[in-house]
């Protein structure tokens, strides 16, 4: 199997991570913007990732990338044989990658605006060293504005909403050790990894490691949501 992603994309680690989980290994291969966009699209038919090809076929979008391993690796099981139990694994699932991944998304932007350091991490590893460094250099507060702009996230609805959030997530997580049930799930990873653009693990390795969104990533009643989303994945970077 080989693994078409953007390395900081928590669709691509969603995949990453459901891959890990099954024990399933995989070649990566890492889009370059642009050029490598067009390669993927006369592969897959679209430009976005993720994409994994196995054997003969091909399959875009992370949620079904997460199906056809489910259906071609049934064990250990991400979805729930139960009905009711099913229902709210793929409702979560679907939550994560939608309201969540927005506001993330969102956070991070202006995040980067404001961080030198986080923004040039974040270029691709193909990226020339004269354009990482015109990126990290340019100034904060012009992109700090850009940024407002374009999220609406400071002190704004967005931002009080994704903290609302995160919040009941922290809470959900620190009284059971998965979000549906009693073992791990789809919800579980697909939650896990869009908490990686708010604060970024430590298999991200420097600078990004614990490196994140300022007043997310540092806020202490935040704290036991991030412990989880580690102890949950610390096991399936070793696998």
């Amino acid at each position: 199997m080989q693994l078409y992603q953007f390395r900081h994309s928590a669709f691509c680690e969603k995949v990453r991570l459901v891959l890990a989980a099954k024990g399933l290994d995989t070649s990566v291969v890492e889009v370059t913007p642009g050029l490598g966009q067009l390669a993927l699209f006369r592969l897959s038919g679209q430009r976005q990732v993720p994409v994994l090809v196995d054997g003969t076929e091909v399959i875009a979008d992370s949620t079904a990338i997460a199906m056809h391993l489910e259906h071609r690796h049934p064990l250990p099981a991400l979805l729930p044989a139960d009905p009711a139990l099913r229902a709210r694994v793929l409702l979560l699932e679907d939550w994560a990658d939608t309201a969540l991944a927005s506001g993330c998304r969102l956070a991070l932007l202006q995040a980067a605006a404001a961080d030198p350091v986080l923004r040039s991490a974040l270029l691709p590893d193909a990226t020339p060293a004269p354009l990482r460094q015109l990126v990290g250099g340019l100034p904060s507060a012009w992109l700090g504005g850009m940024g407002e702009a374009l999220g609406g996230m400071v002190a704004g609805p967005g931002c009080r909403q994704l903290q609302t959030n995160l919040e009941q997530l922290a809470l959900l997580t620190a009284a059971q050790p998965f979000l549906v049930g009693d073992q791990l799930s789809l919800a579980d990873l697909a939650v896990a990894a869009q908490l990686s653009l708010l604060r970024f693990p430590e298999s991200c390795g420097a600078p990004l490691a614990g490196r994140g969104v300022s007043g997310v990533a540092d806020n202490p009643l935040l704290e036991p949501l991030f412990s989880w989303r580690d102890r949950l994945v610390a096991p399936l970077a070793r696998a």
